[in-house]
Parts: structure tokens; C-alpha cells; sequence
């Protein structure tokens, strides 16, 4: 997973979030959220074809990100050992919640930007 590029990535989040009525601002604010990224921060990682292990490494994690817990894709993300695939679960998880409906003061746990 560490080795998969964002870029590859990117592209389903905001086809999942569209079909779903919500926005690519949206996506971005949560992006933001979780990793400190402004927009044109994400579109040059996305340029660049980094790696999910270069994109957290240069992210700034949200000090709340922990609060992001549940399931995906059959794991729970509190249980996942291994430092960047449980940062792209984070990922993962709060692109569910936003397709899914969820608030962006809930997803952004606390209200927290």
C-alpha cells in the first residue's frame, strides 16, 4: 500500500464523493483536515505521482486523526499496526463518511480544521 501512488488513488475518491452529491471542495476540506494539505498541495502530490508513503510523510497528520476509528475494507483501523497503510485507512474511512453523508464537523472529529 505504502508503495501505491496517490495519484492512482485520487481520482475514485472524488468520482465516490461526486456520485454521492457531494463536492470536491468537500473532499479537499477533510484532505486538509487529515493531513494539513491545502488544494494545491494535494494537485502537486497528484502531479507528482508520489507514493501514499512520501504523501504522509511530508503530511502533517491532524492530532485528532486517532478518533478516526471503525472498519474498512474489513479492518479495523485501530487494529492496523503498520503506520502508513493505518494513515491511508484514515484516508480511506473519512472519504466513506463524507460519501456516505456524514457532517464535515463530524468527520473532521471535533470540529476541527
Amino acid at each position: 500500500m505504502a508503495n501505491m501512488t496517490f495519484a492512482s488513488v485520487y481520482p475514485h475518491y472524488v468520482s465516490k464523493i461526486e456520485r454521492k452529491g457531494r463536492t470536491k471542495d468537500e473532499l479537499h476540506q477533510i484532505i486538509t483536515w487529515l493531513t494539513g494539505y491545502d488544494e494545491k498541495k494535494v494537485q502537486d502530490q497528484v502531479a507528482k505521482c508520489v507514493t501514499f508513503q512520501q504523501f504522509f510523510e511530508e503530511a502533517q497528520l491532524n492530532e485528532h486523526a486517532h478518533l478516526i476509528t471503525g472498519s474498512i475494507c474489513g479492518y479495523k483501523i485501530q487494529e492496523i499496526q503498520n503506520p502508513i497503510t493505518k494513515k491511508v485507512r484514515y484516508l480511506d474511512k473519512i472519504v466513506d463518511e463524507l460519501a456516505k453523508g456524514r457532517q464535515l464537523d463530524k468527520i473532521m472529529r471535533n470540529g476541527n480544521t
